[in-house]
């Protein structure tokens, strides 16, 4: 029964005695954003003879979930053990599986890893743990499951089996990967990838790939055909959905912010303004970079010496905000006949502008077209959660930094999917969380990464990491005018130290 107090009280605006409080707080961010789907625990164990890519797509399992489902991931690889047990640049006959001294030592190293994986997995909560190894037989494989099994690890486990039979990726694996690891660095290139052609063999001997006894599995050749063999659950489906979109070859990625706008002329943030005079000429500059750099491969002349430029098919994407598209606009979109990896031979548009919503910067909602003294006067109490966590706060009726991850999840499957290189013309806050995610920063960071205008920003992700250069096209001091119609100079330059920190160059946008 219902008292009258109760009942007058009732009928008060904003009665709401028993409210529904959630642990991220007033600015909550989406479930999926911090890994509130996945329920279950997961253990990939990868499968594969050595340089067929099996360390690559475990890092970037790891950076994926890690990144974009806010799911802790680690990896343990044998390799390393092996390493720190045995010492680095062990010689081929280490890997005979005949040599009992070298096995034993081996299995040294697969228990180490895997004592500590099962530590890692026993922690409550979701969370992935890679066993990275060959794994190469069936008794090994059985080892692991019942070592894991004893240990009380009942979560969902998964084989990925990479197989590579394709001459020409082997040799680009390993003159680009291996020979830069630790069990090469510093040996003769050719004795170098012999020793690993014979370390190979004997992996080759004893090898077996997963079947149907091994359990839930997904199997990879040569990063085109896919095999997948009783997978079920939302983590393992959605790792084999990003899986499908891997592959080892290099590939670069350019990031450059639109140029300056109109609106990063009055500090203002947001809005959908167009190029002011230096950003219009940033936009010149940009299309002569794209045509001089990005849409060329070049090559030594072993017989000559000299560079050779070909023109190598490119994508350009853009936001659908004015000021990306007009930065895009001077571009050239010419034809080109190329022929595939796979053999196929076709036209491509080169560089045709494709306009993506999830690239649009982030949407500051109320405040958008304020400057940050504006909202420091007109909305003090958001101005200071702001500042307190710039990462989960969402401007009143707009986005927060955790949102535009949300949004730019689909767009990381394509940006992993693409083997031509592709320039993104972009906004400060969506570049942010591009860069974190392939440079390997944390979510926590990517808020506050330098992206400044004028700047181009090549990024070449690899096995081991992501190399990074910084190309600016044009100087501060060259965005002023002072009442003149002249030209400013078209020649770029390069220093990527110079916009750190600098209030010009680092233009609000949100």
């Amino acid at each position: 029964m219902i008292n009258s107090k109760t009942s007058d009280d009732s009928s008060k605006a904003g009665y709401n005695p028993t409210p529904h409080r959630i642990p991220e707080g007033e600015n909550a961010t989406p479930l999926e954003v911090t890994g509130s789907s996945a329920t279950d625990k997961l253990v990939i164990i990868m499968v594969g003879l050595p340089a067929t890519g099996k360390t690559h797509i475990s890092k970037r399992i790891c950076r994926y979930i890690t990144f974009f489902l806010d799911i802790p991931a680690q990896i343990f690889n044998v390799g390393d053990y092996r390493r720190e047990i045995c010492g680095a640049q062990m010689p081929a006959n280490f890997y005979d599986h005949k040599n009992e001294e070298a096995m034993a030592q081996r299995q040294l190293a697969c228990n180490a890893a895997l004592d500590d994986l099962i530590e890692y997995m026993t922690v409550d909560g979701v969370r992935v743990g890679v066993y990275d190894a060959t794994n190469s037989t069936q008794d090994r494989r059985n080892y692991i499951i019942s070592t894991l099994g004893k240990a009380g690890i009942h979560c969902k486990k998964l084989f990925i089996e990479s197989i590579c039979d394709s001459q020409k990726i082997l040799d680009e694996n390993i003159r680009k990967v291996k020979l830069g690891t630790l069990d090469y660095r510093d040996c003769d290139p050719e004795e170098a990838v012999k020793d690993f052609m014979e370390r190979r063999e004997r992996y080759k001997e004893v090898y077996a790939e997963v079947s149907d006894a091994d359990g839930s599995y997904l199997k990879i050749i040569n990063s085109r055909k896919f095999i997948a063999n009783n997978i079920r659950g939302y983590l393992p489906l959605k790792i084999v959905h990003f899986i499908m979109n891997l592959h080892t070859l290099p590939r670069t990625i350019y990031l450059s912010r639109h140029g300056q706008s109109e609106y990063n002329l009055l500090g203002k943030i947001g809005g959908d303004s167009g190029l002011s005079k230096a950003g219009l000429e940033y936009a010149r500059r940009l299309a002569t970079f794209c045509k001089n750099e990005i849409c060329v491969e070049k090559n030594i002349d072993e017989s000559t010496g000299e560079e050779q430029k070909n023109e190598v098919p490119a994508r350009l994407w853009t936001s659908t905000l004015r000021r990306t598209k007009e930065t895009a606009q001077f571009i050239e979109n010419g034809t080109l006949t190329h022929k595939w990896d796979n053999g196929e031979v076709a036209e491509w548009l080169q560089m045709r502008p494709r306009q993506r919503r999830n690239l649009d910067e982030l949407y500051a909602g109320g405040c958008d077209g304020l400057t940050y003294k504006e909202i420091e006067q007109q909305f003090p109490d958001e101005f200071n959660r702001r500042q307190k966590d710039k990462l989960a706060y969402r401007y009143p009726r707009g986005e927060s930094y955790m949102d535009v991850i949300l949004r730019l999840e689909p767009l990381a499957h394509e940006m992993e999917r693409t083997r031509e290189p592709i320039l993104i013309i972009g906004h400060q806050g969506i570049h942010r969380i591009i860069y974190a995610y392939f440079m390997g920063l944390s979510r926590e960071e990517a808020p506050y990464v330098s992206i400044p205008l004028n700047t181009v920003i090549q990024l070449k992700p690899h096995a081991y990491g992501c190399d990074e250069k910084r190309v600016c096209l044009m100087d501060k001091t060259e965005m002023f005018g002072d009442g003149q119609d002249e030209p400013v100079t078209s020649m770029p330059v390069s220093n990527p130290e110079y916009a750190k920190d600098d209030p010009v160059m680092n233009a609000p946008s949100c």
